[in-house]
């Protein structure tokens, strides 16, 4: 079965490529930051698509599952969603006001996690890291006003 939008497909992970699946793809793709699934949702009626919201959200979390998204937590505590451009583990600096998101690498985070893990007898250690702040467009705008 062929990978969405040219991601690989995982072992073991393999989907059923449907129409709703393509579309929540297709959108995805042609987003730059990170949209919750009622974002998503109404993309997907504004372009024509006919997926429930329960679709969005199963299909989204099915992507997650397979490392085809990132998923975070937003100010709310809602979960959104982003196709990243990276493949390998990296963490997110997020704007709080207009939800922009630079992909980061950290190593200076990854040993202090291995070393923290470690020191407790942690094993299979897995860890998120996301900064938030205001970027340079939303802290000019503030200035401004």
């Amino acid at each position: 079965m062929p990978a969405e939008a040219g991601q690989p497909v995982r072992k073991g992970s393999e989907q059923r490529v449907t129409k709703q699946r393509l579309a929540v793809s297709a959108t995805l793709d042609e987003l730059d930051d990170f949209v919750s699934t009622q974002e998503l949702y109404r993309k997907l009626h504004e372009r024509g698509e006919s997926v429930s919201l329960a679709t969005a959200y199963r299909i989204l979390q099915s992507m997650a599952d397979d490392g085809l998204v990132d998923v975070l937590r937003n100010g709310e505590g809602e979960a959104v969603y982003r196709r990243c451009a990276v493949e390998h583990h990296h963490h997110h600096l997020l704007c709080r006001n207009c939800g922009r998101a630079v992909e980061i690498e950290a190593p200076a985070v990854e040993q202090w996690a291995a070393r923290v893990a470690r020191e407790h007898g942690y094993t299979e250690v897995a860890h998120t890291v996301e900064i938030y702040g205001l970027c340079p467009e939303c802290t000019s705008k503030e200035a401004a006003e």
